[in-house]
């Protein structure tokens, strides 16, 4: 995830919508007079093709003719990028400030998605108009505004008519680029004014909405449910001018609304907001939804259509012509001597890039979803079982999450330089394409050169830190891989000590972005606190604790992203058992950094947890759920609910409460995001290409000009920062896709489906672990369980998680059954009601692998 100060992200993005086209725009020097006219100025030659074709240029595989004053053009199949067969005139004077209209009528021989740019022919090819028409055989008019950034000389219509299999026909008549025009606004559909989350509130949960109105006072509103039928009524609390939105607005609570049901709708001043849910499994759909869509995202495998149903398609990258493969990728500029095997891992977001820190990052917290389920009090490993997600893996025996990040985690340990080599065991920083391609490309249609990028110490302790967690979480699974992917990580955690100042640069050559990272120190500790976790050896915890950022506070506004990871090692040190000392510490610092987090999002109308300082970087919407991840930890490690409350009203700002009434989640509210920037779902330029599959997250708001695509340059002017976005593929700086901001989804949805659908009774339940004695091979715990309420409690049930490495050997007073890492004790208090301050006591005897016995960091109690 970008960060504005640096160029990370523009990185990728020079695409200028695939900056490779060679086609730009410019203004000549009498526009001035020109357009000081009353009267608009056509600044197109012949365009009424009256001089049969002068004035236009092709490229030199088309042919065509004019008849009647429409130019019929051959069009060649075959091709593979927009830019391989075009049509344009140079030399346009456009003068900046100064507002366009472009009009033109064409038709095709068989509907077709062209690309209309008016840009100028220099490097990096300056965009002012990209739009994406759709032909059909019937002719249509087209018009298109926009305003000027800069005053260009040299000017450039172009129409780029490659990317086609098989060949076609254009026709072209009535082309005019005139001056005066008015100014293009974008107003986009925010729906209703009462802004509300479209999706779901938990009956238990907190349940707000936002209204945006100029009114002072206090104005009533009404529930009602899908019937009509009033359910509730109250006032609204008045807010006033809220900055991140531009807008004056109103907080509406409704959360001891314990009605469950669909077609909810809340009425206050005169509007009616979308409908949404009250309890209901949404978010367990939202959970499968954003982890499967990782399956298509997957490089050097076909996608089963049957399996994702309407995204099948060829595999990618597998050294199939057109494609030049993965099998055997040289590195770039002769900076290396092998070929390396990275066939497989994700295509990093829309284009068939490959990118190990951004790979790590996002295989961890898919790594993480798991874990989560293992050691939270409210998680769920059978939620995650086999067959749970869509993917082909079912069967296999293995939870499907983390089959789902073994496809990134293998990729990650094909990037390893070879032993014997300069830099054996580090990891090269990235792969991807010789040059930008076009929107839209299948990964199978990609025809570029592949290279591997040079090693770096942020890639090689990544791979070492995702490895080393994936080594703890497979062991009960494939044992094989597990040692596999551990010696993989401790070869790559060597190696940065060998090379611990091998950085990436901020910029990079065409075809990727760079990912620069020049900052390695919450690497290392994110590294050192996995092989630590996973391993148990005094080397790592050494170097977690002597780490400078283990006392410091790391939980800073922006989040944690794969720039900044030291949050993700807190994190797994507070919630994964472990002997390591002093962890009481980084509880309380998880825990006070989600205290921050959550008195930002307590004092926002929107309950928004970012852009307290006015800015949304690019990827915004990551920064929001990677704070909501941290708040959620706290929950699971204290079990207080304003963590649990908190977590659930933040996802509302996602599913649609927000300044723009927009849910940023593909297929989930009533208005939701739907063409994010992506080469092969890509339904916007091609009506025979898929939208992204339902759970896709959109970055979000970026209110950081310096950094917007052309797109957001042409709409966005002055933007209020929750405003900054638009729902345009073209618009990768504010409506990308990547794995990494999916990623965030995945834990957060999961959390909240974790959280009861229903009325939760907690019951009054306290519960002593104690670990009274141990020697190398075993242990004795005793578990003491206190009625602390005023009730009699029956059918108790207790659950908690044994470290890696232990196991239960026999018990008495109790029924203990574990599954895996999992242990239920029933048959509490002999199966009969504990009454209130009555303690019971049972014990165990438990083997272990010779790492100390630790008392788990949580034991969960329900009663019936």
């Amino acid at each position: 995830m970008p960060r504005p100060a640096r160029p990370i992200r523009s990185r990728r993005r020079h695409l200028a919508l695939v900056a490779a086209t060679a086609f730009a725009l410019g203004a000549a020097a009498a526009a001035p007079a020109a357009q000081a006219q009353d009267e608009p100025t056509d600044l197109i030659t012949n365009g009424d093709f009256a001089n049969g074709t002068a004035g236009w240029w092709t490229t030199a595989n088309l042919t065509g003719a004019v008849d009647a004053g429409e130019w019929c053009i051959d069009v060649p199949g075959g091709t593979a990028n927009a830019w391989d067969a075009i049509v344009g005139q140079d030399g346009l004077p456009l003068v900046s400030g100064e507002s366009y209209e472009l009009q033109f009528t064409a038709r095709a021989s068989t509907d077709v998605s062209v690309r209309a740019l008016v840009q100028r022919p220099v490097d990096p090819w300056p965009t002012a108009l990209e739009e994406f028409p759709l032909l059909g055989a019937e002719s249509q008019d087209f018009s298109y505004t926009f305003t000027a950034g800069a005053d260009w000389t040299d000017a450039q219509l172009a129409f780029q008519i490659g990317r086609h299999a098989d060949p076609w026909q254009l026709c072209l008549s009535e082309v005019k680029l005139l001056t005066g025009a008015e100014p293009p606004v974008y107003e986009p559909d925010t729906g209703p004014r009462v802004r509300v989350n479209q999706v779901a509130y938990l009956q238990d949960g907190p349940k707000r909405a936002t209204l945006v109105t100029e009114a002072e006072d206090a104005l009533p509103w009404q529930l009602h449910d899908a019937e009509g039928t009033l359910v509730a009524e109250g006032d609204t609390a008045p807010f006033g001018a809220e900055s991140t939105s531009g807008e004056s607005v109103h907080v509406i609570d409704f959360s001891g609304v314990t009605a469950a049901g669909e077609g909810f709708t809340i009425t206050a001043d005169g509007e009616t907001s979308y409908p949404f849910a009250i309890g209901g499994d949404a978010y367990r759909d939202l959970a499968v939804d954003a982890i499967s869509f990782y399956y298509p995202q997957r490089s050097g495998i076909a996608i089963d259509d049957a399996v994702a149903p309407g995204y099948g398609r060829e595999a990618g990258h597998t050294d199939t012509a057109p494609n030049q493969g993965d099998g055997a990728v040289p590195c770039y500029a002769d900076a290396c001597d092998y070929t390396l095997d990275v066939t497989g891992g994700w295509y990093d977001a829309g284009d068939h890039g490959k990118y190990v820190v951004n790979g790590g990052i996002s295989a961890a917290q898919l790594l993480s979803v798991y874990e989560r389920a293992l050691h939270a009090p409210t998680g769920d490993t059978g939620r995650l079982a086999d067959g749970s997600m869509r993917i082909p893996e079912h069967g296999d025996g293995v939870p499907d999450v983390l089959d789902e990040a073994r496809w990134e985690v293998e990729f990650l340990m094909s990037m390893q330089v070879p032993a014997g080599e300069e830099l054996a065991g580090m990891a090269h920083h990235k792969i991807h394409d010789e040059h930008w391609t076009g929107l839209p490309l299948l990964p199978a249609d990609d025809p570029q050169a592949r290279y591997l990028y040079p090693p770096s110490t942020a890639a090689t302790l990544n791979l070492a830190a995702a490895a080393a967690q994936a080594s703890r979480l497979f062991e009960p699974y494939d044992p094989d891989f597990a040692a596999r992917a551990l010696e993989a990580a401790e070869t790559a955690w060597a190696a940065a000590l060998a090379h611990p100042d091998v950085y990436a640069p901020d910029t990079s050559p065409d075809g990727g972005g760079p990912y620069g990272d020049s900052k390695v120190e919450d690497e290392f500790y994110w590294a050192a606190a996995e092989l630590f976790l996973t391993t148990g050896e005094k080397t790592y915890e050494d170097f977690v604790l002597d780490s400078k950022l283990h006392d410091a506070d790391v939980f800073t506004a922006g989040g944690f992203w794969w720039g900044e990871v030291a949050q993700l090692a807190k994190l797994d040190l507070a919630l994964v058992p472990n002997a390591l000392p002093g962890r009481d510490e980084v509880v309380a610092q998880v825990v006070a950094g989600a205290d921050h987090y959550l008195a930002e999002q307590d004092a926002n109308p929107w309950d928004l947890g970012n852009g307290a300082n006015g800015v949304f970087d690019w990827g915004s919407n990551s920064v929001v759920l990677n704070r909501l991840v941290v708040i959620g930890t706290a929950f699971d490690l204290t079990g207080e609910s304003q963590y649990r409350d908190g977590v659930l009203s933040g996802l509302d700002y996602i599913l649609g409460r927000n300044a723009l009434g927009n849910s940023y989640v593909t297929g989930y509210g009533s208005h939701f995001s739907e063409n994010q920037h992506s080469r092969w779902y890509a339904h916007q330029l091609d009506p025979s290409l898929p939208n992204p599959p339902a759970g896709t997250l959109s970055g979000g708001p970026n209110s950081v000009a310096s950094t917007w695509d052309p797109v957001a340059q042409r709409w966005l002017t002055d933007c209020a920062p929750q405003r900054c976005y638009i729902d345009d593929i073209g618009s990768w700086s504010t409506n990308e896709l990547t794995v990494n901001w999916n990623a965030s989804l995945a834990q957060v949805a999961n959390f909240a489906a974790d959280q009861s659908g229903g009325v939760r009774t907690a019951p009054s339940c306290d519960v002593e672990y104690r670990i009274n004695g141990q020697w190398p091979s075993g242990f004795n715990a005793q578990i003491l369980v206190t009625n602390t309420g005023t009730v009699p409690l029956e059918d108790i049930t207790l659950t908690w998680t044994l470290p890696t490495g232990q196991s239960i050997v026999n018990s008495w007073s109790v029924q203990l059954d574990q599954e895996g890492q999992v242990v239920t004790a029933t048959d509490v208090a002999g199966g009969l009601a504990l009454k209130p301050g009555r303690t019971f006591t049972f014990g165990f005897i438990g083997a272990k692998d010779g790492r100390p016995a630790i008392a788990p960091s949580w034991v969960g109690c329900t009663a019936g």
